[in-house]
């Protein structure tokens, strides 16, 4: 049996991380006095640190890509039963560990045999529960919105096999093997599935915790960069995408593959799907598709396997890149989950989500939603398969429902009848199918940017200009966000100026406004925004002459300055902060300057560089010295001082 998670056994790796002592300690006195007051406030308590840890947790390297390996077996008196947890002391709480039982199976009888690969995601349940991986924030700042690590649910990718087997009660080998992750990197982990499960189900146990411990030396995604991963003899090559990448890049497909034998298997992309094959029954329709993903409209995708339920709902919510799907969306969903009776209850409307089902008792519980999406197996021929038809609800039959879009929504924008030719040009012409996709998500990347555009370009008008920020206030307040003044940009710096399409772009507009997708992308600009305008304040801060601002100052006003300032600096995310300010706010200090030192004893706890490190038994005045003497410093105007020994670590936050 492997270790399990906690053993002393388990290598550490990675340095020690920086003890807790604290530099400017609350006993240490700056040179000269400034009146009773100041004297007061500068032996304040410090805030109090978070305990730091002696090294990274076990298992904190598998823990940046996986959560935890389940097995998942068919037992003749139980159903579904969960056989393994990998890692042991991973805690899933009963209910999920129901959920994932149910979700790691086809919920409807499949007579057919062999390996089936899906995914699904699930809700956590039990509150916020502690991570081996640190990094979360660190990795969503950089990373992609509609690849940020998700907080509040899980992602189960799955290997399904069904063979059959005479030794076996039931006459058959019923058996899921099940990544659960927060990462949504769908193809990474399915290309992962394809390398391990067949030698899990031959080998068992030990082969999986040996793929474990190989994950665990992996070294985490960091947006932006290209990692090589060895697993069980192949080396899985994988560019993980960056917030700062231009949309609609053509992924990396060529690396740097020295002294990689033997070759590794390179991913073109760790998340993207084959988008032309997910849509192929319904491209005329695409753009239907696209209004209703943006507007949030709650859709049922009903399909005849768990494999192709997943891929078209995972196919819809990436229709909108670079705009984050803000709404909820299910996969592969079963009659057991526990919102089963939310979704089927007629007594309110249907919440905002696209969920994607197999069991037919769905058409007739499901019934009351507003678009209902029929389709059939998935199929990669040299025609075009036969699209499907836009048909009325009440044409929604209980049995044998035949493919269609079930709905009764009007579409605001026209169709692009140029897209589909050529895409039926490139089904004659035996174009690839990548290539099919590329011209696809292209177009829906480019009709995403024409609506988004507009927007980006009114909200960054509500910006206070630069120089309304003084030092010695409050920021400006940005301003609210007025739909009317929106509607009225439109007619000169609307969507017309980079987008083809004709039709009800105002209303298109007006119907987005109450939708979740609008509310996510407005809290995430005003968010970014307002830490953009916090960033700048603290720059006329440092830039500002705060000894002649002193003079004429009475003690108390100083001393009120310095909490403000204080409050300001232990409220803000310093590390976020670090991105905004510019280079030349890293260099000066004038020690001289007596407001910098009462500061000092308040932010006791605030010495963070990015070019040193605070070494474990150090003293905070020889650490601030070094640190201090391995930067470049210019020569400071009269009255600056330096921020960054006053903004709070990522530990007093």
């Amino acid at each position: 049996m492997g270790r399990a998670v906690g053993e002393s056994s388990k290598p550490q790796g990675g340095a020690a991380r920086r003890g807790g002592a604290e530099p400017w300690g609350p006993g240490r006195a700056g040179p000269g006095g400034a009146g009773a007051a100041m004297d007061a406030l500068c032996r304040a308590e410090p805030r109090p640190r978070r305990p730091a840890a002696a090294s990274p947790l076990p298992w904190s390297r598998f823990s940046a890509w996986l959560d935890c390996v389940c097995v998942v077996t068919f037992d003749l008196e139980l159903g579904q039963a969960m056989e393994l947890v990998y890692p042991y002391d991973f805690r899933l709480t009963e209910k999920e560990k129901t959920s994932i039982c149910y979700l790691s199976f086809p919920d409807s009888y499949s007579g057919g045999l062999g390996d089936t690969q899906f995914s699904f995601r699930l809700r956590q349940s039990g509150g916020q529960r502690t991570t081996h991986y640190e990094d979360d924030g660190e990795y969503n700042r950089e990373a992609p919105l509609t690849l940020q690590r998700e907080s509040a649910h899980y992602f189960g990718y799955v290997y399904f096999r069904q063979v059959k087997d005479s030794s076996m009660k039931r006459g058959y080998f019923q058996k899921s093997l099940v990544l659960v992750s927060r990462l949504p990197y769908v193809n990474l982990f399915q290309s992962l599935l394809q390398l391990i499960a067949p030698e899990y189900f031959d080998k068992l146990e030990p082969c999986l915790e040996a793929v474990c411990n190989e994950i665990d030396q992996w070294p985490p995604p960091v947006p932006g960069q290209t990692l090589n991963l060895p697993v069980m003899g192949v080396v899985i090559q994988v560019r993980i995408p960056s917030r700062v990448d231009k949309p609609g890049s053509s992924p990396v497909k060529q690396f740097n593959q020295e002294n990689l034998l033997p070759a590794p298997l390179v991913l073109p992309s760790i998340h993207e799907l084959d988008l032309f094959r997910c849509f192929q029954p319904v491209l005329i329709h695409v753009q239907m598709l696209w209004e209703l993903m943006l507007l949030g409209e709650p859709i049922v995708v009903m399909a005849p396997s768990p494999t192709v339920s997943s891929e078209m709902v995972l196919a819809l919510t990436s229709c909108l890149a670079p705009l984050r799907y803000c709404c909820d969306y299910r996969p592969y969903f079963t009659i057991h989950d526990s919102e089963f009776k939310e979704y089927t209850t007629r007594t309110q409307a249907p919440p905002n989500i696209v969920v994607g089902v197999t069991n037919p008792f769905f058409i007739k519980t499901l019934q009351h939603w507003p678009h209902i999406l029929r389709v059939g197996e998935l199929k990669m021929s040299g025609d075009l398969p036969k699209q499907v038809k836009v048909k009325k609800l009440t044409k929604l039959k209980t049995l044998d429902t035949k493919p269609g879009i079930y709905t009764s929504y009007k579409t605001f924008l026209h169709k692009d009848k140029t897209l589909i030719k050529r895409l039926l040009k490139g089904i004659q012409r035996k174009r690839p199918s990548e290539v099919q996709s590329a011209l696809l998500r292209r177009h829906l990347l480019e009709l995403t940017q024409s609506f988004i555009i507009p927007l980006e370009h009114y909200i960054a008008s509500l910006m206070p200009l630069q120089r309304a920020i003084t030092p010695w206030k409050n920021p400006p307040q940005i301003r609210p966000f007025r739909q009317d003044d929106f509607m009225k940009t439109l007619e000169h710096a609307g969507p017309q100026l980079t987008c083809v399409l004709k039709g009800d772009w105002l209303g298109l507009y007006r119907r987005f406004f109450r939708s979740p997708n609008f509310d996510g992308w407005y809290r995430q600009r005003h968010k970014e925004m307002t830490q953009k305008l916090e960033a700048l304040h603290l720059e006329a801060i440092c830039e500002a002459n705060i000894v002649a601002w002193m003079k004429d100052k009475s003690e108390v006003e100083i001393v009120d300055l310095v909490l403000k300032l204080r409050e300001k600096l232990v409220g803000f995310p310093s590390l976020f902060l670090y991105s905004f300010l510019p280079v030349s706010l890293r260099q000066g200090v004038t020690k001289g300057c007596r407001l910098q030192l009462m500061l000092r004893k308040l932010c006791s706890s605030s010495l963070i560089w990015r070019t040193g490190k605070w070494d474990s038994g150090e003293s905070s005045e020889v650490a601030y010295e070094r640190i201090q003497s391995s930067v470049s410093f210019c020569q400071p105007e009269p009255g600056s001082f330096h921020l960054f020994s006053l903004i709070p670590t990522a530990e007093t936050l």
